[in-house]
């Protein structure tokens, strides 16, 4: 295999998951009578570039189908978050009724409507027929498509070039990050601007995060490398912000190269940062496997633990990162009876490979399980303060390491 990019030999392995199924391919009932698709997920390391990537096995579009589950507006964080956000780049690039908008993967409608109810002309483009009805619902204009350079100039030819282009945790979820990104390109108008939000691969290996590895994220970028993919389409990063959203994500600010907008110092500060913690340095990929090993070994011996006790266990968060760790781990629901879910579109369903039923919430204050472990750990706060009423119930992480909540 060729790196995605930049088309260097790929020689290093960072992480070998073994086999799992798409982690968002929740089962019906009638779904587990019939065989199971599974494919490799294995992760590349380019000691050229450092893109970070999957192997080529999975087609994007067996992963985002027209019953994919994932709905942003599940959680409410994540729309506090889209909200700041919309109206902080309103003020900042001055928006209005005579700008265009532009949101990759707009899901279902969680971020545009807040353009929609300024006023400000939008066009979500998302391939999920699922979310993109949630989102028309809102009066979200949306353009059932992938995104690449194609599409982009189509759009070009209509005049529907945008002021700002919004991605959102899509720039890792795309096979072809050079198209898509000349895409961004051919989208963006004169002096028009990109931001995209993806998880920073700074973070991933500082905390252990190999459970947000799974086949819907194609790649994982530091500043260094967006730089690099970037560079080469004609666009440049002036701008960086971190954030706290699953786990430490970076928002990158793009124009086109020729734009007059200088660079700001928090990008140099960002790729020093990423020196200093060795993300070019091919040692950093090569010790990360016995480190995620660590964090599986030691939530199997909780769960085995606790069984032979007589406690009960269950899960919350039916989350593409969980499916991830517990098909990793080999748990089923032996060790785990059940998963409870906010997500309408995910309850009576199965977890993908672990066959581990989702229930509605309201089935944890009927059990009262001596634990309760949080699958999306990167919102634990927000969980823990839903299920409050759960006095004697501790709560459990397994990422960065196995960790009690009273």
């Amino acid at each position: 295999m060729r790196c995605r990019h930049c088309q260097t030999e790929l020689e290093h392995t960072f992480i070998d998951l073994g086999f799992a199924p798409p982690s968002n391919a929740y089962l019906t009932a009638e779904q587990l009578k019939q065989p199971e698709v599974y494919f490799p997920l294995k992760v590349k390391v380019c000691e050229q570039c450092w893109l970070v990537q999957t192997e080529d096995y999975a087609p994007a579009n067996e992963l985002f189908n027209a019953d994919y589950a994932y709905f942003s507006s599940t959680s409410s964080g994540w729309l506090t978050h889209a909200q700041k956000y919309s109206q902080a780049i309103i003020q900042r690039l001055n928006l209005g009724q005579n700008s265009h908008v532009i949101e990759i993967a707009s899901n279902d409608g969680y971020l545009l409507k807040n353009f929609v109810t300024k006023g400000i002309p939008c066009l979500g483009i998302e391939p999920t027929a699922s979310t993109a009805a949630a989102a028309e619902k809102l009066g979200v204009p949306v353009l059932r498509e992938f995104f690449g350079e194609t599409l982009a100039l189509q759009l070009a030819k209509k005049n529907q070039q945008a002021d700002l282009i919004i991605g959102n945790n899509v720039y890792a979820h795309v096979p072809d990050i050079n198209d898509f990104t000349l895409g961004l390109k051919a989208a963006l108008r004169p002096n028009g601007t990109i931001t995209l939000e993806f998880p920073h691969l700074m973070q991933l290996i500082q905390q252990v995060q190999f459970d947000t590895i799974y086949h819907e994220h194609f790649s994982y970028l530091s500043l260094f490398t967006a730089s690099q993919i970037f560079a080469s389409a004609g666009l440049r990063i002036w701008d960086v912000e971190t954030l706290p959203t699953h786990g430490g994500s970076l928002r990158i600010y793009g124009c086109h190269t020729q734009d007059k907008r200088k660079d700001s110092e928090a990008v140099n500060k960002m790729l020093a940062l990423e020196v200093q913690n060795e993300l070019q340095t091919l040692a950093t990929y090569k010790q990360f496997q016995q480190r995620a090993d660590k964090v599986k070994n030691d939530l199997l011996d909780f769960l085995l633990q606790q069984k032979r006790q007589g406690k009960s266990v269950v899960a919350y968060g039916a989350a593409a990162k969980g499916n991830t760790l517990l098909n990793y781990a080999g748990i089923k629901p032996d060790l785990l009876p059940f998963v409870c879910d906010a997500a309408l579109a995910k309850q009576g369903k199965f977890m993908p490979g672990s066959h581990i039923p989702i229930l509605a919430p309201d089935v944890l204050y009927e059990t009262s399980a001596d634990y309760v472990l949080i699958l999306p750990w990167n919102i634990k706060s927000e969980v823990k303060n839903q299920l409050v009423r759960l006095t004697q119930t501790t709560f459990v992480t397994a990422i960065p390491n196995l960790d009690m909540i009273k």
